[in-house]
């Protein structure tokens, strides 16, 4: 065993050098553009929110040191050791879920479409329902590590755990760039910054966290950050009404008057055509439930009841929060859009429209208040970056090397070892990339790792789970599929081809803006079709041990217990 683990251990050295050598050679070839957040202009050294940043760093660092203690056993890395209590962990998965494009991006929407800003806090809102009635309980009584755990739980083992992670290293690959480059454009703004070094604190402390703390601390980090969000954006919310007495209706009429249009107060602005509404809406409902690093999460509880309760507490406090941003997002028409204090010469936002909810806070809280936001944005994609790296790791430890590679047969400790080698190359490649992507427009980039879970993660899930027929291959070829048709569909569409690859103005392909209202129905199809042309010895397996799972999924009989401390 000694001999071997190095081994493995230069295996996946190589396949990190090679992903390297293969996205240096694909990143040049994108024309370099201004991304979703907007290429920002440096801004003086903003010291409040400096201070309140190294605050936050030095506490959750304190935090890592405690959790780096707790954490002995792959159990612990990966899931806490099961130790989180639904209420933590709810709070937790909203730490994950309310991102700085959740913040920012949201707020922004509204204040640019008015009612049609709504568009994505409803859709990753009503994703929740399906996964408190249908994933959570069933997530937690029959995984230990990751969503792969579920789907292999009566398949193959070796070709689902291939699928699994390549979808979760997709998924999580793409999520990361957008999160690393965003964090160096708002930090370049908000803190004064260059955007190199905002990159290379953020991978860094994303490293400390997962490398020492594992999924103690990344929790712990979410909690705070969570705490921090939604109280400062409860307060400029209570500020916004304050203004209004509180009633939603003034504040409506004023935004109406100083955008003169009340088409803000209608849908039909953001998304011009039915078909790319649905699609949009799809993807963030679906993708929710199959995005890796939240899937994840239901492993760090104790058994099913507080699976449950893990979703019910982070349904209220995203639910919440997206209720804020609209009221935000009305508050910047009013007290923002019309405020020269915030405009440029050109009467363009200062920084870009996402700073919306930025100048806001300066609007009704002054400088300090300012730099607590500041210090809360950076702190959004801090936190979430954890989680992905997190989730990245465990796919590559978990699923490949423990699962395909060894067959089940690796020990706690070189799963562990695995793990952090996998954390530090996620790092430093996600370091490097968002350096390189700094100008790329990555607009499309967390669409698309919405589209890739729910194209290819949710339906494999979801079919493993509640359907007796599903098959390794109808899992594995419908999976892969679905993962495949969602990448093209979106380099084909105006995203991507038009505004990163420059071709010429509506000769996109693909005329939708996701594709998810194709590539979901596709996947689900295309596992359907194959499972159901199955007739092999191991389907008839497969089909037999349905019962078994429903009962344990449905149970809780034989399910993975908590780590005691």
């Amino acid at each position: 065993m000694t001999q071997k683990v190095p081994q493995q251990e230069r295996v996946f050295k190589t396949i990190g050098l090679s992903a390297v050598t293969l996205l240096m050679a694909i990143l040049p070839e994108l024309s370099w553009a201004g991304d979703v957040i907007g290429e920002t202009q440096k801004q003086p050294t903003n010291w409040t929110a400096i201070g309140m940043f190294v605050v936050f760093v030095g506490v959750t660092l304190f935090i890592t040191k405690w959790a780096a203690s707790r954490t002995r056993s792959a159990a612990d890395f990966y899931t806490a050791g099961g130790g989180i209590t639904g209420f933590q962990n709810g709070l937790a998965i909203g730490g994950d879920y309310m991102s700085a494009a959740s913040f920012l991006g949201i707020s922004a929407l509204v204040m640019s479409s008015g009612f049609d800003g709504l568009i994505y806090a409803i859709g990753f809102q009503v994703g929740w329902p399906l996964i408190t009635f249908l994933l959570a309980e069933r997530l937690r009584n029959l995984g230990r590590f990751t969503f792969a755990d579920v789907v292999a739980y009566r398949l193959q083992q070796v070709p689902i755990r291939i699928f699994a992670a390549s979808g979760t290293l997709v998924v999580v690959l793409f999520y990361l760039i957008a999160q690393m480059v965003g964090a160096g454009q708002l930090i370049k703004l908000l803190f004064g910054l260059d955007y190199i070094y905002a990159v290379i604190i953020v991978g860094a402390l994303m490293m400390t966290y997962v490398l020492f703390g594992g999924m103690t601390a990344t929790t712990w980090v979410q909690i705070i950050k969570a705490c921090m969000l939604l109280g400062g954006a409860t307060f400029m919310a209570f500020m916004v009404m304050f203004h209004y007495g509180f009633s939603p209706e003034k504040l409506f009429s004023a935004a109406v008057e100083v955008k003169k249009n009340s088409s803000i107060m209608g849908p039909g602005g953001f998304v011009k055509d039915p078909v790319s509404a649905v699609s949009l809406g799809m993807a963030l409902m679906f993708g929710t439930a199959g995005l890796p690093h939240i899937l994840m999460r239901f492993f760090t509880v104790p058994d099913a009841k507080e699976a449950r309760k893990s979703v019910l507490w982070a349904t209220t406090w995203i639910g919440y929060f997206y209720v804020l941003t609209f009221i935000i997002g009305f508050g910047a028409i009013v007290f923002v859009s019309a405020n020269p204090q915030f405009l440029d010469e050109k009467g363009a936002l200062l920084g870009g429209t996402n700073m919306a909810a930025v100048h806001l806070a300066n609007a009704v809280g002054g400088n300090a208040f300012l730099g607590f936001m500041s210090a809360v944005a950076f702190a959004t994609i801090l936190a979430v970056v954890a989680g992905l790296t997190l989730s990245g790791a465990s796919a590559v430890s978990h699923d490949l090397y423990s699962s395909a590679i060894k067959k089940g047969k690796a020990t706690s400790e070189d799963e562990l070892r695995v793990s952090k080698i996998t954390t530090l190359f996620l790092g430093i490649i996600a370091i490097f990339l968002g350096i390189m992507a700094e100008k790329v427009n990555v607009a499309f980039m967390v669409g698309l790792a919405f589209a890739i879970a729910a194209s290819a993660n949710f339906p494999a899930l979801f079919l493993s789970i509640l359907w007796k027929g599903c098959t390794t291959k109808g899992a594995f070829i419908g999976g892969f599929i679905g993962l495949v048709s969602a990448l093209v569909m979106t380099v084909l569409s105006d995203g991507v081809w038009v505004k990163v690859l420059h071709n010429a103005d509506n000769s996109a392909p693909f005329p939708y803006a996701s594709p998810a209202i194709f590539s979901i129905p596709l996947a689900f199809l295309c596992i359907w079709i194959i499972s159901l042309l199955d007739r092999s010895g191991q389907a008839k397996k497969e089909r037999e041990a349905f019962e078994d799972q429903k009962v344990r999924s449905e149970t809780g009989l034989g399910a993975a217990k908590a780590t005691s401390h």
